[in-house]
């Protein structure tokens, strides 16, 4: 950094900080100059977060920052090092034991990382040394090496393609762990180089490592003799990128530009960070208000303490020791304040983060266990790979989702065809469309609306537009009519032949294959390409052979591709396909409207639509193309925009045939899960490396955009329209859709969390990976802020938005956006490959799709499901129960330790503040461990507050638990103050009692510990009671383990005090429990408290009309459903729980 700004400053290279340069094979060029070697990272892949040295002290670090684990270990201290009431073994034991669990489980996560990288860092790979094949561990991998890759392998890292084992100068890659897609790509060797590498010399100066996976820049110097070098220049179609796979071709070699955690998969892999939910920093946030309750507690009866000392001699029995008298007043002071501070340090238990993690952990099986997730095709069900995420799949707002795979199967099919207006569709017997009957059958018979020759021509456009390889396969085509997809209703005469062998198709799009299919249906086959020559079968079984002379790649500007062939009888054809948009301002207009209403029905319809034109080109006309187009190709400045200009320029006054329907077929129920998604209240972003027309199909399929949604798009396209900058124009889109969606909508009425639940008017926003680029880094910073805001605001007022052409970590940018902006919503990201992984890893959760794209997203989830319609039940049932109960049980915890630990206080009053326990040291003990933990264990893993079949069917009930609900301040301080009434009650109700100390019989009066006794004994019975009353769906296990808890507490404090135990020094309840239950008026208070205590919340539900998330749905219920045997618990208010709900719903 420091010789970057010394250079900078003084003039130096600034070509040294924006570019590198590569020695190919690592010569010196030209060959009579010094040759210094540059350095670059090795190949070495890092994503382990630990080592050998430094795991102890940076995890413990890690594990200490969380304010429970600090809290405890500064307790732990104090009474090892202070005398206090307590000792340290109940503070120490129950943090050794939750420290030591979580590092192990970290530690084995990371052992598994270390284990993964080792397996990429040793992987052999062969490069080429002084003309010999050498094998090397791909750690060992040094930029410059030209390495040999074969068929089926996987790039090891960045490599610029120098020869290929393909005639044509060529390859083909599967990127699907980069950007999900799995269609082959096409790639293209250096042109003009020497056969044998060992001789070649060269350099490479290209761009510095960037995430991009779209864009590269360079060039390439080719040394021969002493001749000047010959300048190549390089592009994204020379670059094979580190994760993909080289397909359908037996060996290339290529140079290695990029190595290690500078190849473009490195740079957009996003490190997996630990994630905390909503409810954690809920606890936290409440654990400051009790930290503030326990120092107030502390501070108060240390300074009472002393205020009465003053007053009141020193009684004889409590006569201070010299060494007391002789310690210094400040220091007495100070460690009377620790003391209290552990004597009050149970309002905060430990055993709640114990509690809480089984929660987490024993709830995640019911994910697992659930059979409703087990799909047959895989034969496997979801997988949970975090269990402390559970709560968080309650509260989801936003959710980003990829598309091919996960809305999509990325299977297409050819629907139908319009050739001059006529509609040629598939389908069994006849049907009446728009005025025309049509009956299946080749378009050649019944009825020849388009003419023969336009039909030919249209699907010799099918046939030549496109760039689809035929890969030859060894198994026998026997079978190969039933592989052929052919008309219903087709005669056997019509019936293509079967070639030799079986011909699988491969192509950069799904789109493309589906074309080509689509046109062997009407009898015009693509044989192949060989030699710039491409064949094709008509349908009168002979076979045409055009010269492919350039092809006019696809790009999201234009959004539409073409092809220039030669005949063999000389002509000179452009076939251009695309867009309607694209493609009806290029040809003549009186042929648009004939086409338009089919193209706007199919797109209505969901259907991706393809417009087709073609062009005869004169021996002139097509000479000056090619002249132009070469002379574009071989610029260094500005390429792709004088590429651009002449395909423009060729791309004019075509002559429109037709169109096409293709259909990417949707995930099972993907449209459902969406629409229940959206009525539950969350957000859906389509996160896509697909190209706009595709993802906006399936949009329209999905049903996030209606027929009705007006679209808001803010890509390159409309970047380039207006003939301003693209900062002028990117600045002016954003106010006008701002002022549309934002300024202009009105105002959302109080309750309703979706803006277009109250809006007339739906927006979709469109925004592609360039555009994003500008969004987020513009030129100026203050532009850039205000770009975010504006672009946040639109998208969260409108119903729907998509982000084509995004890099993967672009993805994540996304998310970052979102979830760090105001109101820090919770986000999910869900999807089935490598490319997913970044943003899955930044969402709150991560969602895994089990699919065809590999396991990488399953690895770096949170929750991994066979297909996308399980995430409805996902969110809507296991999401929503997860969240209430861990809610409640928090709140609950809270609660009952305040009961607990108000009394001792309260006791301190009138004991002299001298510390004096008013519970037995066993109760203090197993108050939180035995007596009352198991029942709201349960609680929290069993309780279904609202059926299930309820919340699948009413996802608006979502909504209500929204924006962590169950755990604001409002309830938060309704629990408090309950345990407050409860611990007032509870103390002064046994001190009413104890105003006659002659409780028994025979006139023996009860002592501090029966007093305590009676307190602990009304406490443990109304906060079990207090649960049992929540509680709506009683199972056996509820009924177990709250009744055995009080058995279980009678048994032990009998057991406890009936026998004289050698290991205590002070037997303080020998048999003070016994003695308690033979007095008739213990009895009664101990009765008529619980009561007392209960009353109140019973009559307040009772006499009240119920308000309140889960009472408001009492009557949406029914209204809705109407059915007499829908469940009980469903319709019941949260407060008002009855014994009789038991076995309303499964488990």
């Amino acid at each position: 950094m420091l010789r970057r700004r010394l250079n900078h400053l003084f003039g130096g290279d600034e070509g040294r900080v924006h570019s590198r340069t590569i020695y190919v094979g690592h010569k010196p060029c030209p060959p009579n100059e010094a040759f210094i070697p540059p350095k670059f990272c090795d190949n070495r892949i890092v994503s382990s977060k630990y080592t050998v040295w430094n795991f102890l002290p940076k995890n413990l670090f890690e594990q200490f920052r969380r304010i429970a684990n600090f809290y405890f270990l500064i307790i732990f201290l104090v009474q090892v090092i202070v005398d206090t009431p307590t000792s340290p073994v109940t503070s120490g034991l129950p943090l050794f034991f939750v420290i030591t669990v979580t590092a192990v489980k970290q530690g084995y996560e990371d052992w598994l990382r270390h284990k993964a990288d080792r397996e990429v860092n040793d992987y052999p790979v062969s490069v080429l040394e002084d003309g010999r094949r050498i094998r090397k561990r791909s750690k060992k991998l040094k930029v410059g090496d030209i390495v040999e890759v074969e068929e089926d392998e996987t790039f090891p890292c960045d490599l610029i393609l120098l020869q290929s084992s393909r005639d044509d100068g060529t390859c083909f890659v599967t990127t699907a762990s980069l950007d999900g897609e799995s269609n082959h790509k096409t790639h293209y060797t250096v042109s003009d180089l020497e056969s044998d590498l060992q001789y070649l010399s060269a350099t490479i100066e290209c761009e510095q490592p960037q995430p991009d996976l779209y864009k590269f820049v360079g060039r390439m110097h080719i040394y021969r003799n002493s001749q000047e070098p010959d300048v190549r220049s390089l592009g994204p179609e020379n670059l094979l990128l580190k994760g993909a796979n080289l397909k359908n071709t037996q060996k290339i070699y290529g140079v290695a530009v990029y190595t290690g955690m500078e190849t473009k998969m490195a740079l957009n892999y996003q490190g997996k960070s630990q994630k905390r939910s909503a409810v954690e920093k809920s606890i936290n946030a409440f654990l400051l208000v009790y930290l503030f309750i326990l120092v107030s507690k502390a501070l108060v009866c240390t300074t009472l303490k002393y205020v009465w000392q003053s007053k009141h001699d020193e009684p004889w029995y409590n006569e201070k020791t010299q060494k007391e008298k002789d310690t210094n007043q400040y220091l007495k002071m100070f460690t009377d304040f620790l003391s209290f501070m552990v004597l009050f340090n149970f309002i905060i238990p430990v055993s709640m983060y114990v509690t809480v993690e089984m929660q987490k952990f024993l709830g995640s099986f019911f994910i697992a266990w659930d059979k409703d997730f087990f799909d047959p095709e895989i034969k496997e069900g979801a997988l949970v790979n975090t269990s402390d995420l559970n709560e968080e799949l309650g509260q989801v707002e936003y959710i980003f989702t990829d598309k091919t795979g996960t809305l999509t199967q990325n299977n297409m099919e050819f629907i139908e065809c319009c050739i001059d207006g006529f509609q040629y569709k598939h389908q069994e017997g006849s049907s009446e469309l728009d005025g025309f009957c049509v009956t299946d059958g080749p378009v050649n018979k019944v009825q020849q609306k388009a003419g023969r020759e336009r039909e030919e021509l249209f699907l010799r456009a099918l046939c030549l537009c496109h760039t689809v390889q035929v890969k030859e396969s060894t198994k026998q085509g026997q079978d190969q009519i039933d592989q052929l997809d052919h008309v219903d209703g087709l005669g056997s005469e019509e019936v293509l032949q079967p070639p030799q062998q079986e011909r699988g198709f491969i192509a950069s799009s799904p789109d493309e294959i589906a074309l080509v299919k689509g046109a062997m249906r009407y009898g015009f086959t693509f044989l192949g390409l060989e030699s710039k020559n491409m064949k094709i079968l008509n349908r009168n079984k002979d076979v045409e052979t055009y010269e492919l002379l350039h092809v006019l790649n696809f790009d999201p500007v234009r959004r539409r591709m073409s092809v220039m062939v030669r005949s063999k009888t000389g002509d000179i054809l452009l076939f251009c396909k695309g867009a309607d948009s694209s493609i009806f301002p290029q040809v003549r207009q009186e042929e648009v409207e004939r086409i338009r209403m089919h193209v706007e029905r199919n797109a209505t319809d969901g259907y991706r639509t393809l417009c087709v034109a073609y062009k005869h080109l004169s021996t002139e006309e097509y000479a000056k193309a090619d002249a132009d187009l070469r002379e574009a190709r071989l610029a260094l400045q500005d390429r792709e925009e004088k590429l651009m200009a002449v395909y423009n320029q060729v791309e004019t006054d075509m002559i429109l045939i037709g169109a096409t329907a293709v259909e990417d077929q949707l995930q099972d129920e993907a449209a459902q899960t969406m629409e229940a998604l959206q009525g539950a209240g969350m957000k859906v972003w389509v996160l896509t490396g697909d190209k706009m027309e595709t993802a906006k199909s399936t949009c329209y399929a999905c049903g996030l955009f209606k027929k009705k949604t007006e679209l808001l798009e803010l890509t390159l396209r409309t970047l380039e329209d207006g003939g301003r900058s693209r900062e002028g124009r990117l600045h002016d889109l954003l106010l006008e859709y701002h002022k549309k969606a934002v300024q202009d909508a009105p105002p959302v009425k109080l309750g309703i969390t979706r803006s277009w639940s109250v809006t007339g008017h739906d927006y979709g926003f469109i925004i592609d990976g360039a555009s994003l680029s500008m969004v987020l880094s513009s030129s100026s910073e203050s532009n850039s802020r205000s770009y975010k805001n504006l672009f946040l605001q639109i998208c969260q007022n409108c119903t729907a938005v998509l982000c084509c052409r995004m890099a993967p970590l672009q993805k994540a940018q996304i998310v970052k956006l979102v979830k760090n902006s105001k109101g820090s919503p919770i986000t999910l990201s869900i999807g089935d490959g490598a490319n997913d992984v970044s943003m899955i890893l930044e969402a709150h959760v991560g969602i895994g799709i089990k699919g065809r794209e590999g396991r990488q997203a399953v690895k770096n989830s949170d929750y991994a499901i066979p297909k996308l319609k399980h995430l409805k039940k996902l969110l809507l049932a296991h999401g929503h129960l997860y969240y209430v109960r861990i809610a409640h049980l928090v709140q609950y915890f809270f609660y009952k330790n305040l009961c607990f630990i108000l009394p001792q206080f309260l006791y301190q009053f009138f004991c002299g503040y001298s510390q004096q326990p008013l519970y037995d040291a066993a109760y203090l003990t197993m108050y939180n461990i035995c007596f009352t933990s198991m029942p709201i264990l349960a609680y929290s893993l069993l309780e279904q507050h609202i059926c299930i079949d309820v919340l699948l069917d009413n996802s608006t009930l979502y909504r209500e638990i929204a924006k962590n609900a169950m755990l604001r301040w409002k309830l938060f301080l309704y629990w408090t103050a309950l345990g407050i009434f409860h611990g007032l009650v509870f103390f002064f109700g046994v001190w009413f009692l104890f105003s006659n100390p002659a409780l028994q019989d025979n006139g023996q009066v009860f002592g501090n510990w029966s007093y305590g006794t009676i307190v602990f004994t009304v406490l443990v019975f109304t906060v079990t009671l207090k649960l049992a009353l929540d509680t709506r769906h009683w199972t056996w296990i509820n009924h177990f383990v709250i009744w055995g808890s009080l058995a279980f507490y009678v048994f032990f404090s009998f057991f406890w005090g009936g026998i004289i135990w050698p290991f205590l020094k002070h037997q303080r309840l020998y048999f003070v429990f016994a003695n308690m239950l033979s007095s008739v008026s213990a009895w009664l208070i101990i009765i008529l408290l619980i009561l007392l205590s209960l009353l109140p919340e019973i009559l307040l539900v009772v006499l009240r009309k119920p308000r309140g998330p889960h009472a408001r749905q009492k009557k949406r219920v029914e209204s809705s459903a109407g059915d007499p045997q829908s469940p009980q618990s469903s319709a019941r208010p949260l407060l008002m729980r009855t014994f009789s709900d038991e076995s309303n719903t499964v488990i």
